[in-house]
């Protein structure tokens, strides 16, 4: 993807996330296909606000692998509403934080709106892309993203910002689209574009050449939902050499 199929995909979400703010259910107006399973991934979560569980448009639940424990801090890339966020922010709780990092400000907007609504103080919302992460070294615990790396242009860079970002044994675990093996460009493309929330897509071997290529061990991933033909959810875990 170019800089232009990047602002094209700002504008998609920063869209949903307007009809959002106007009350509407951005998954109504999404063609996410089966993949894009949003809040119901999240049984049982009631002490979110109803508008970011309405929101969600991943393709999993990160936090159901992220294992995460109080005091820690928490990163979100592509956080969009913010539902993965005030999760975190619940878990880690106050002596914890929870950053969500968007390129929308749109979606910002609306996120921040969820915060407060759920008067989660330690839930923080940051403007940027997931490849150039504002945020020192070594400064958080656990990174987790839904169903968002697939879209960035260049995931070898975001994944090796995400390595840079987490302290020594820290966590990487994310829910996202991959690409079964042996698709040639033109299937993977028209996969692609028939799954609608995703672009660019990496075969399990691609991403865990990335993960390893940035200094990652213990790359796991993980296939479940077909959210096409040649495309599935997968869980992908790694971690921070301690």
């Amino acid at each position: 993807m170019d800089d232009n199929d990047t602002e094209a995909i700002v504008e998609r979400y920063s869209g949903l996330a307007r009809f959002a703010l106007a009350g509407g259910t951005p998954e109504d107006g999404a063609s996410c296909g089966d993949s894009c399973s949003g809040g119901a991934a999240y049984p049982g979560e009631d002490d979110v606000p109803e508008a970011a569980l309405r929101a969600s448009m991943g393709c999993g639940n990160p936090l159901a692998v992220a294992d995460l424990h109080p005091g820690e801090t928490v990163l979100d890339l592509g956080s969009g509403g913010g539902l993965d966020v005030l999760l975190s922010a619940r878990r880690v709780g106050p002596n914890g934080t929870a950053y969500g990092l968007d390129a929308s400000e749109a979606m910002l907007t609306l996120a921040r709106t969820n915060a407060a609504e759920a008067g989660l103080g330690n839930a923080r919302f940051l403007r940027g892309h997931i490849e150039d992460i504002p945020l020192p070294a070594a400064s958080v615990d656990v990174v987790i993203s839904n169903c968002v790396i697939n879209l960035a242009t260049d995931k070898a860079r975001v994944l090796a910002e995400a390595f840079r970002v987490l302290r020594p044994g820290g966590r990487f675990g994310v829910s996202d689209i991959i690409a079964d093996p042996g698709l040639d460009p033109g299937e993977r493309a028209e996969a692609e574009r028939s799954l609608g929330c995703s672009a660019s897509t990496l075969t399990a071997e691609e991403y865990r050449h990335h993960l390893l290529a940035a200094g990652f061990t213990d790359a796991t991933i993980t296939p479940y939902d077909q959210g096409a033909p040649g495309l599935h959810s997968a869980v992908v875990q790694a971690a921070k050499p301690a």
